[in-house]
Order: C-alpha cells, then sequence, then structure tokens
C-alpha cells in the first residue's frame, strides 16, 4: 500500500488507478475463499488458515494466492492429506512443519520474523494437552514472541510446577498460557501464584460426565482467580494470539 501512495505522490498514477489497486490487493478473493491480506496491519496478527475439513487441492490454493501478497503463513488442523501436498511449495519457500500441533508455518526463502524481545510461558497439566499447547507456540513464534514451555505439571502432582514457575518469572514472561483437561484446575492454581494475566485453555481430554473439555471450561470459567481470562476448549490459535498481543503490548492505534 505504501508504494501504491507513492506513486500516486509522484504522478505516476491517478487517484482512480490508486484505488483500483488498492481495493483489489485488499479484497483479494478466489471462487472459494476471500483472503484477509491485511489482518496482521488491522489486527496484529496474520492471516491464520485453518485446513480442517478443506479440500487438500483448495486449501493448498489458498496457500498459493496469500504467499503470492505475503512472506509468511501458519496453517491449523492439517490433516496427512494437507502435509502431502505441501510439496508443491518447496521451491522458494521454507517448510517448518509442527506435526505435534497438526500445523504448519510456511515462509518465503530468506524471510525472518522479527523478534520483539518479549516472552511468555506456555503450561500443560498433561502431555494429552501439548497438541493444544503447540497450536499456541506456532502464533507466538511467527508474530516474533519467545515461549518457554513446560508440559505435564498438573495438579496431581503439583509439586512439579514450582519451578517451571521459577524460571518463567526469571524470564520475566509478560503472561502465561496454561492449557488443561479433565477438571481444567490447573489455569486457577497458577493464576494464584503469579502476577502477570494467566490464559486458560480447556482440552477435550477426559471422559464420562463433563468430558471431551466441557467440564474443563466449566471450572475454568468458575475460578475465584481474578488474573485468569477463559478460551474456548481447544483454542490454542486464540490464546496464543491474545497472548502475543499482551507480551507486545499492541495498542490500538
Amino acid at each position: 500500500m505504501k508504494e501504491i501512495l507513492e506513486r500516486l505522490r509522484s504522478g505516476k498514477i491517478s487517484i482512480e488507478r490508486a484505488e483500483k489497486e488498492i481495493l483489489s490487493d485488499f479484497f483479494a478473493t478466489q471462487s472459494f475463499a476471500s483472503l484477509d491480506i491485511y489482518r496482521e496491519e488491522r489486527c496484529g496478527i496474520p492471516e491464520i488458515v485453518f485446513a480442517e475439513n478443506k479440500p487438500p487441492d483448495i486449501f493448498l490454493d489458498i496457500l498459493k494466492s496469500y504467499l503470492e501478497r505475503k512472506d509468511i503463513i501458519l496453517a491449523t488442523r492439517l490433516k496427512e492429506d494437507h502435509y502431502n501436498v505441501l510439496n508443491d511449495l518447496k521451491d522458494g519457500y521454507d517448510l517448518d512443519e509442527r506435526r505435534r500441533a497438526d500445523a504448519v508455518i510456511i515462509k518465503k526463502r530468506g524471510y525472518d520474523v522479527k523478534e520483539s524481545g518479549r516472552s511468555v510461558g506456555i503450561v500443560t497439566a498433561g502431555t494429552s494437552d501439548i497438541r493444544v499447547a503447540e497450536e499456541a507456540k506456532c502464533v507466538l513464534d511467527i508474530t516474533g514472541v519467545r515461549s518457554i514451555s513446560c508440559y505435564d505439571v498438573g495438579v496431581a502432582g503439583i509439586h512439579r510446577i514450582i519451578e517451571p514457575l521459577r524460571k518463567m518469572q526469571m524470564e520475566k514472561v509478560r503472561c502465561i498460557i496454561v492449557a488443561a483437561g479433565m477438571d481444567g484446575a490447573l489455569p486457577s492454581v497458577i493464576s494464584g501464584l503469579v502476577k502477570c494475566p494467566v490464559i486458560g485453555v480447556p482440552v477435550s481430554t477426559g471422559y464420562g460426565f463433563g468430558g471431551n473439555g466441557l467440564g474443563a471450561l466449566i471450572g475454568m470459567l468458575q475460578s475465584c482467580s481474578p488474573g485468569l481470562a477463559v478460551v474456548n476448549i481447544d483454542a490454542g490459535v486464540n490464546a496464543g494470539a491474545i497472548a502475543s498481543l499482551i507480551a507486545r503490548g499492541v495498542e490500538y492505534e
């Protein structure tokens, strides 16, 4: 957009031409998708492609169209068929497959994310919660926020959380993401021990009454720890986005 405005200012293009170019880029549409090219400039978080239920060919076309205009993209909830079509992007792009998160980060070769110098903690109650935590980490990585992770430190052995929290305190994390299934108690405990904001992510681990994350969600929403905010079940992307905005101190300009 700056390049278009510079050409307008220098008289190389007309107002009408500038308007047409801006709108054609701003509303990058395909027959099956509308790409939000300027989401990062508007909201502070880049466009993220949700792969689940997308046919692999359409998924690939969306990635290609986005990468014609931007240097980096994150795609989440990939199946094996989605990973298979990524071979078409190996020329000219660096593919960082995050299998533990069912995700992939794609960058134009030579592009580096600008580091913010800020850190966020990521904690899981159990190893079954790691996929969601790793999804949140992907969002932090593409926005230049360092993450300090500690997994499997739930309330069944609460002594395990002391050393990780001490490390996060020393690193001066701006907030802590806590992913937990079953009873979802860990975010409340951590929120009662730290000064920084805590983002609780209920995870769809667990069974019986309150299974599939429902018990964890209700427990977090009913928490009496005032520094705890809660996102939806398995919403690692949402937690990562909020944590990134907090860490970087993004303001509404």
